[in-house]
């Protein structure tokens, strides 16, 4: 058993919005992360999937990219990104995989789980006071993400009191370029024993600089589906 991590797959399934007008990198993008995804995942396998799941308007009109996502293989916990305009309450996400019949689907909302010796947590995030692009506007974003990120990381000690690791799934990138995380959300983690940031958001040029290593005893990883080739990234804490 293990666990494995991919965001942004930008289905299209349910909408005529496919990612190859992006470039090469993305051609026949679904069927590769399908290939990728049965060669290395497994039904006893938990997948991380941080975001930007479908293309989608609305929650009804998501149909094809589940029936997508249930078909492939493991476990899969989905957080939100900021292109999941579909997503709803908790209460209505959950309802609508118990009337489509979906039982490897769960979203992370305020909530946590626990998968292996793992307690798993997250936010979808946001841009940090510290990039170039934040504005005034962008304050009241970044502090109700916190919120979520501290509310969901409380409720770890409800559902994986007893893992020996935690993570925190993230979208929007908490650390730059050169390594400094931000305050607010690294803050969070320190508090509540987060070893390990999954992070997605980041594509093309952006990604090809993105950080990945451990700051102040914190390991933030990309794992935005093209930047790894569409091949999930098997989390490898134990070794």
């Amino acid at each position: 058993m293990a666990i494995y991590a991919m965001s942004d797959l930008h289905l299209a399934l349910s909408a005529d919005k496919p990612m190859d007008v992006f470039g090469g990198r993305w051609n026949d993008y679904m069927e590769r992360i399908k290939h990728n995804w049965n060669s290395l995942v497994t039904d006893e396998d938990t997948v991380l999937v941080g975001g930007d799941v479908s293309w989608a308007m609305y929650l009804a009109e998501c149909k094809n990219d589940f029936d997508y996502i249930e078909a492939l293989p493991g476990r899969k916990i989905i957080s939100k990104g900021n292109h999941d305009y579909w997503w709803e309450s908790i209460t209505k996400l959950n309802k609508y995989v118990e009337e489509n019949g979906y039982k490897t689907i769960s979203f992370l909302h305020n909530n946590s789980y626990a998968a292996e010796n793992c307690g798993i947590c997250g936010a979808r995030g946001w841009l940090t006071p510290g990039s170039d692009s934040f504005k005034t506007d962008d304050m009241r974003f970044y502090e109700r993400e916190l919120g979520r990120l501290e509310l969901s990381a409380q409720s770890l000690d409800k559902t994986a009191k007893n893992a020996d690791i935690r993570i925190a799934m993230l979208h929007y990138p908490p650390v730059d370029k050169e390594g400094a995380a931000d305050p607010g959300f690294a803050g969070i983690m320190k508090k509540y024993g987060i070893t390990l940031c999954l992070y997605g958001h980041l594509h093309s040029h952006a990604a090809a600089g993105a950080f990945n290593g451990v700051t102040d005893g914190i390991e933030y990883r990309l794992v935005s589906s093209d930047y790894m080739n569409f091949v999930p990234y098997k989390l490898n804490f134990r070794e």
